[in-house]
């Protein structure tokens, strides 16, 4: 099969042929029909990601048809379309028998501790305790897309801070996630106000229906959603993970706010100093989140699929597998708006 494969730190991943996926016990292996290219790739593109050992595929915003179903699996049958979360829970643990499988103390995680979905082909561990049928309805391109940045947006809002409606949420980064955040907060019945620095996101979440926009490198950004809001905002997202961004997430809460740290801290960022007054004084609550556990798909699906939420404006750019790198690279200035995505595995 074809895979984009990881060689060197920052190095263009380089398009090899590599051995087909097997299916082990309890797995299946999929033709992959897309994968998104995420900025949680490009901590493993830099090297920032101590779980990523060279040489490897990254990847793991994907969707599927099954090709081969392993023994023990009984929920699957070649020809299946699926889709998968990032983490892959054992589903035997404690944990997974909690609903936990974010948590799950066995998990695989594509693209990071196994083989990624950069490639026509990928196998998936724990099969039917980790895949959701596709529904017809839903491209693969926007299927991929869902795979990391909406579900764990959607995990964030509904699953860790339960958004209500009428609430203001802040979004602090217009990226993959931000964008994601946006939609699902609109189709929850907030009001949303998206921060970041670049004009071009803000102008692209405008459009997409942001009630308030805030350019970061032209103002206090946590005053100015206190002002827009009245006070301050009832959610805060953070979907970077880097300390001005969790800062100023902190700072824009009204009293018994609550904020939901999603972007991944990494390398300079993995310690932070935060405003412990702000959350003492202010009663507020910090949420960590990863990811979705497989079981909350049917509710994101039945949103979607029921025409409550478009997420169709998040993927932005369909690309080649051969255009991976320069995806990853853009990471490394503020990117564009919206989400690439693979769909193209043959150059």
């Amino acid at each position: 099969m074809k895979a984009a494969q990881l060689t060197g730190w920052r190095k263009p991943l380089e398009i090899a042929d590599l051995p087909d996926p097997v299916a082990g016990e309890g797995g299946v292996v999929l033709k992959t029909l897309a994968c998104g290219v995420c900025r949680s790739d490009w901590h493993a593109w830099v090297g920032a990601d101590p779980d990523v050992h060279l040489p490897h595929v990254p990847g793991h915003e994907f969707c599927g048809e099954v090709v081969e179903v392993g023994k023990g699996v009984s929920r699957w049958r070649v020809g299946d379309r699926v889709i998968a979360p990032f983490i892959l829970a054992c589903g035997q643990c404690p944990d997974c028998a909690a609903g936990h499988q974010t948590i799950c103390a066995n998990q695989a995680v594509p693209g990071f501790t196994i083989p990624g979905a950069f490639a026509e082909a990928i196998a998936v561990p724990h099969a039917d305790h980790n895949l959701t049928a596709l529904p017809e309805s839903i491209a693969p391109a926007l299927a991929a897309g869902l795979g990391c940045r909406v579900t764990t947006a959607w995990h964030a809002l509904t699953g860790r801070v339960g958004l209500q409606a009428g609430e203001w949420l802040a979004v602090f980064g217009g990226g993959g996630v931000g964008t994601a955040a946006l939609l699902l907060g609109r189709a929850l019945g907030a009001r949303v106000v998206v921060i970041d620095v670049v004009d071009e996101k803000l102008d692209y979440a405008r459009k997409l229906g942001a009630d308030a926009v805030v350019n970061a490198a032209r103002t206090d950004p946590a005053a100015a959603v206190r002002e827009i809001t009245g006070g301050g905002a009832d959610v805060a997202l953070e979907a970077l993970g880097a300390e001005v961004t969790v800062v100023g997430a902190v700072k824009s809460l009204r009293k018994l706010g609550r904020m939901v740290m999603v972007g991944m801290p990494a390398g300079e960022h993995v310690t932070m100093q935060l405003p412990m007054d702000a959350v003492y004084s202010g009663q507020l609550a910090i949420f960590g989140t990863r990811g979705m556990p497989a079981w909350r798909y049917p509710s994101l699906l039945s949103l979607i699929e029921g025409g409550q939420v478009d997420l169709s404006p998040l993927v932005t750019r369909h690309i080649r597998l051969s255009e991976a790198t320069g995806e990853l690279a853009a990471f490394d200035a503020p990117a564009p708006p919206g989400v690439a995505v693979i769909t193209d595995f043959t150059s």
